[in-house]
């Protein structure tokens, strides 16, 4: 899983505390994709910009409706023996 995530991304957390604020500003200018926060020897967390997490909130909220719907569709033509 290491290999999908650039160094550059990647922060222990003692480095994030140490760090907050310029990785924020780094990630904040798009810099930074994102920092993926590493605990103990195992990913933990990622820190991502603003902008993006509201991107990816929309695009979940549209994949459900489409599941949904999808779902619908399925149980109703196997209500109707399809």
């Amino acid at each position: 899983m290491a290999d999908f995530y650039n160094k550059e991304e990647i922060f222990t957390a003692t480095q994030i505390v140490r760090d907050f604020s310029s990785v924020l500003k780094k990630i904040g200018s798009n810099e930074l994709e994102r920092a993926v926060i590493v605990k103990n020897g195992r990913f933990r967390a990622v820190m991502i910009n603003f902008e993006e997490y509201e991107k990816l909130k929309d695009a979940l909220g549209v994949l459900q409706k489409i599941y949904a719907k999808t779902k619908k569709v399925a149980n109703e033509k196997a209500q109707n023996g399809n």
